[in-house]
């Protein structure tokens, strides 16, 4: 009986968790949920990427950064060890009203020799699967076979950010920065960014635990000065549709 009793508390405590985050998320468009996956899991993840034969294109690989795109599509094997019931439980609660799907999946590794710095940015393009003069939509760009546009501001909105991260992450290994509450006010020119700069904080997330954001959120990341890695599964979802023609490029169904 005790063992029942322990579990739905800890159902309990992982739902109002869950709750507070997503509070959190539309408030700040950032939040962080601690130890989503356990060591065990992530050795597995780790194991997949790291053994996986690097050909495509999608694959990059340099002393600076080892970094696939469109994971899922390159590596299907990860979608089970990613989808566990736990994410899952997730992402049930992060879109209550409709099922989402993947949108995007990319593995960044930043190596310890590495030393290089993300500037301010928010990530306003999504990867279609071809290019049509749509309302709203624009402009585009087409890079390494991949094309991209920024579309309404309403599409950018209905996609959550989730970066799991695979070791330890603080400022000393290129934690992100993000500036809270910048999701609010659209699409910021880069001349303003300073204007919102200076409230900026620094997120530190422990390894197997998910940081949430809003593509929207002003966000950056310093120069490591630490010889630790810093790998992270980067994932957005979105039940958005696109306009009839135009499709999400790595669309992937949960069920």
């Amino acid at each position: 009986m005790s063992g029942q009793v322990e579990e739905i508390a800890r159902r309990n405590s992982a739902e109002f968790e869950t709750a507070e985050a997503a509070a959190q998320l539309a408030a700040a468009g950032h939040a962080i949920l601690l130890n989503i996956f356990c060591p065990e899991e992530i050795t597995d993840l780790l194991h997949t990427i790291e053994t996986a034969e690097a050909s495509s294109p999608n694959f990059r690989r340099s002393q600076d950064v080892f970094a696939i795109r469109n994971l899922l599509g390159e590596l299907p094997q990860l979608r089970e060890l990613l989808l566990t019931p736990r994410l899952r439980a997730l992402l049930a609660a992060l879109f209550p009203s409709q099922a989402p799907h993947l949108v995007k999946a990319i593995y960044f590794d930043k190596p310890a020799v590495s030393n290089w710095l993300v500037a301010w940015h928010q990530d306003v393009m999504i990867a279609v699967d071809q290019r049509r003069d749509l309302p709203g939509y624009g402009p585009w760009s087409t890079k390494s076979g991949e094309t991209t546009v920024l579309p309404p501001r309403e599409i950018l909105e209905s996609i959550i950010t989730l970066r799991l991260h695979l070791d330890d992450c603080d400022v000393t290994n290129g934690a992100l920065r993000v500036v809270p509450g910048s999701h609010r006010h659209g699409v910021i020119p880069n001349d303003q960014h300073p204007d919102f700069t200076p409230h900026a904080v620094t997120c530190t997330v422990p390894a197997g635990s998910i940081m949430l954001m809003q593509p929207l959120t002003l966000h950056a990341s310093n120069r490591s000065t630490s010889p630790r890695p810093r790998r992270v599964i980067h994932l957005e979802f979105s039940a958005a549709e696109l306009p009839e023609g135009l499709q999400w490029r790595e669309r992937l169904p949960l069920s």
